[in-house]
């Protein structure tokens, strides 16, 4: 099973949003969530469980769950409302000779918080991945064994945007994650050897 980043998530009665992180556990290399963006306003992204995804294609991940089940998962950018210090002159240009005799003033910032599980990670699509002498790519996807739910392979995406191609990389062959960077025991000759197919992307 692939685990596609970037693409539309279907429940069992329609679509609910995209797909934009996996949460893996970096000691087993197992995928325990997905997080998918919602569709509508606020964009919140909710944390969903591997046990809900009834499968997955290039284009689609399909839940079996409904919207109304999906609305109701925890969220994985949650609000977090704080209070800082602004000064008034920063707000009104008017009195900015004044500084520093303005008395500053209290504002709301929300500044999301990601809700990750403990001892777990969240990898994006994009995340850079270097191999033993250098930069080669970034993460386009992860495949998965369908019965032990491990991670098996990462597909990674190299070249220049005109000339792109998928390359299937085993995962004995990655050294470690971290949720930037995935870091391979591998060199770039190596890579350039290995089999590869044509990206084939919807322009979005």
């Amino acid at each position: 099973m692939e685990f596609p980043l970037g693409v539309d998530v279907h429940c069992t009665d329609g679509l609910c949003g995209r797909s934009t992180y996996i949460i893996l556990n970096p000691v087993t290399e197992q995928v325990t969530h997905l997080v998918v963006q919602e569709k509508q306003t606020p964009t919140f992204e909710r944390l969903v469980s591997i046990k809900l995804v009834a499968t997955t294609a290039a284009e689609i991940i399909l839940l079996n769950c409904t919207r109304e089940e999906f609305a109701n998962l925890e969220l994985f950018n949650q609000p977090d409302f704080i209070f800082t210090d602004i000064p008034q002159h920063a707000t009104d240009p008017s009195l900015t000779m004044l500084w520093p005799y303005v008395v500053p003033v209290k504002r709301i910032i929300d500044d999301k918080i990601r809700r990750i599980p403990p001892g777990e990670l969240a990898v994006r699509r994009g995340a850079r991945v270097r191999a033993t002498d250098g930069w080669v790519g970034r993460v386009d996807e992860f495949m998965v064994g369908p019965i032990s739910g491990n991670i098996t392979h990462l597909v990674l995406r190299e070249g220049h945007p005109w000339k792109e191609r998928d390359v299937t990389i085993p995962v004995g062959e990655i050294d470690h994650i971290e949720e930037k960077i995935v870091y391979l025991k591998v060199n770039k000759k190596t890579i350039a050897a290995m089999p590869s197919v044509p990206v084939k992307r919807r322009w979005k």
